[in-house]
């Protein structure tokens, strides 16, 4: 890994995972303990989407790529891959991009191109993630990093944090205590792709330190 890390972040949306990997980076930084990573891009399909805002104040170039003005899902993925590939991205971070890649895409940043994902995936697939758990009587939720396969929300697991579910929790109650969790999880993971150390393997799967990690990824209690 060169001694830069760059990394585009795809968003939708508020951004707020996209704060916390810019203030993961800015702590580091005031700490001297500088991590590889740099945000060199957020592009976003939506032109009212906050986080566009928060790029903007930490001095990170933005760029709105409308999905409406494309004729099909292929040239859209096209055209965002041509603007990510501009900055010259080692890593490509989906951050509440609220858009279904095609197959083309994901093998082109097979590799280097994250997720995170409201469940502890193999569970809950898909949208409405908390009502699901709650509904299935889950003592048990969290979220999951995952790097981005064909499968959606089924690539190789790299980090989950998983948190108790509360006998008074409601959807809205549970998705805050797990977004919580998504800004430890989701800095960690890109953290350690910049430093070399996280890996997806052909034949191993997702690594850590040239380790396979389990089906679950690294998992953290908090």
């Amino acid at each position: 890994m060169p001694d830069v890390c760059n990394v585009v972040v795809l968003i939708s949306g508020s951004g707020s995972n996209l704060q916390a990997l810019i203030d993961s980076i800015q702590a580091g930084a005031n700490a001297s303990k500088s991590s590889p990573a740099r945000i060199r891009a957020v592009i976003s399909n939506r032109a009212d989407a906050y986080g566009l805002q928060r790029a903007q104040q930490a001095g990170i170039t933005t760029q709105v790529l409308d999905h409406k003005q494309f004729d099909d899902r292929e040239a859209f993925d096209a055209a965002l891959a041509q603007a990510i590939d501009a900055h010259e991205p080692h890593l490509v971070i989906l951050a509440g991009f609220m858009r279904i890649l095609s197959p083309g895409f994901v093998r082109h940043y097979a590799g280097r191109l994250l997720n995170i994902h409201p469940s502890l995936l193999p569970k809950y697939k898909g949208l409405h993630t908390h009502q699901r758990a709650l509904d299935a009587g889950d003592s048990e939720h969290g979220c999951s990093v995952h790097f981005v396969t064909e499968e959606l929300d089924g690539g190789p697991l790299v980090i989950q944090a998983i948190i108790p579910v509360r006998p008074d929790d409601s959807p809205t109650s549970l998705a805050q205590r797990v977004h919580e969790q998504e800004h430890v999880i989701y800095p960690l993971a890109m953290h350690w792709f910049a430093e070399g150390r996280l890996r997806l393997d052909d034949e191993l799967g997702a690594t850590l330190d040239a380790q396979p990690l389990p089906d679950s990824g690294y998992v953290i209690r908090p």
